[in-house]
């Protein structure tokens, strides 16, 4: 061996050499001698862990904690209910009016004319707003029909929104009775909304959240359309003024119903109690009736023309009991007498006023 070479090298010649010595262990843990206190009190610990597991598992089902649960319903999450925002805003300082009134001229002209009557559209909606715009799109009809509301009265809303307002966003829904797509399709108001910048939204499962209305008979915690109310600001009904089979006439309060979600169709038999939580449901910042084209008979549905009847006007209001009370005498030319159970029950519970005499103003 050559004296440059230590024992652990390789030689030049390339020999083998004695295998590598393996180098000290120095192991994080080192057996050691427990103490008898620390003994015990790892005993108790497990000792704890073991009992509150058995009671756990054990104890009575209504007990605190307990994990027994004979109908497998506990694991379930709970979601705690939503409460929707008041979205009204106060009407201009001297301001009587309540209800206005347009006629005469195109869509346009009778809307601002309307809105113009109870203070000016620019008054309730301000720059950056984000507006949700409630239409009827309930069914798979043509506009003509008059089951529905009017794509140029929605365009023409949705124009003043985003142009003369500046709102930030104009977001348009409805959850109709029959094929959503296909409703928003045929009554032309998908088209209408997109053409004039407006997003709608259509429901689906996820879209739905419990909402709790307090004062509310049927719905104070029930399903709602919930995904497009979504940090919004202002609120709007576009509704058509119709007959309707059940409760005599569908206006501006009955049009919230396309809100709500799950089996709805069992307030039928009921309808005049829930057509007056839905008065309560929803504080909109403004109502607004389509009277352009009346459906006087065969309603909510209708289906022959010869049962619309051409009005030319449009109302824009901050009391929807009063709006309706007048849309009712005036526009479906019914009986002031016998106006529908679900307004006097509206009045009721606080949505607003029967009485219209001295809050109204038209502009032709």
């Amino acid at each position: 061996m050559n004296d440059a070479e230590t024992p652990n090298q390789p030689s030049n010649s390339g020999a083998s050499s004695s295998p590598r010595k393996k180098p000290i262990q120095h192991p994080e843990y080192q057996k050691a001698p427990m103490e008898r206190r620390v003994f015990l009190g790892r005993l108790g610990a497990a000792a704890g862990l073991l009992g509150t597991a058995g009671y756990l598992s054990l104890a009575p089902e209504k007990w605190p904690l307990s994990l027994r649960d004979s109908t497998g319903l506990l694991s379930k999450p709970v979601l705690k209910p939503v409460r929707l925002d008041d979205f009204r805003v106060a009407k201009p300082i001297g301001q009587t009016a309540d209800v206005g009134i347009g006629r005469g001229g195109t869509p346009d002209q009778m809307l601002r004319k309307a809105l113009d009557a109870v203070g000016g559209v620019k008054h309730y909606i301000q720059p950056g707003d984000i507006v949700l715009v409630k239409p009827n799109v309930a069914f798979d009809r043509a506009p003509a029909l008059g089951a529905t509301s009017q794509p140029a009265l929605i365009e023409a809303l949705i124009q003043m929104l985003l142009v003369d307002c500046r709102a930030q966003e104009v977001r348009v829904c409805d959850n109709p009775i029959e094929s959503p797509s296909d409703c928003f399709m045929k009554t032309g108001l998908r088209k209408a909304t997109e053409k004039a910048g407006g997003r709608v939204y259509l429901p689906d499962p996820n879209s739905f959240k419990q909402l709790n209305t307090p004062g509310a008979t049927l719905i104070e915690e029930w399903a709602f359309f919930h995904r497009p109310f979504t940090n919004v600001d202002k609120v709007i009904g576009v509704a058509p003024v119709k007959d309707h089979n059940l409760c005599f006439a569908s206006m501006g309060i009955k049009n919230w119903y396309g809100l709500l979600g799950g089996r709805r169709n069992q307030f039928h038999q009921d309808i005049h109690e829930i057509v007056s939580d839905l008065s309560i449901m929803i504080r909109p910042t403004l109502t607004i009736l389509d009277g352009t084209k009346v459906l006087m008979e065969n309603g909510p549905t209708g289906g022959d023309p010869s049962n619309v009847v051409t009005r030319d006007v449009v109302m824009a209001s901050l009391d929807p009991v009063a709006q309706d009370a007048w849309a009712f005498q005036h526009l479906l030319q019914r009986d002031p007498h016998q106006l529908p159970e679900y307004l006097h029950k509206a009045e009721l519970k606080g949505a607003g006023r029967v009485d219209f005499e001295g809050r109204l103003r038209e502009i032709t």
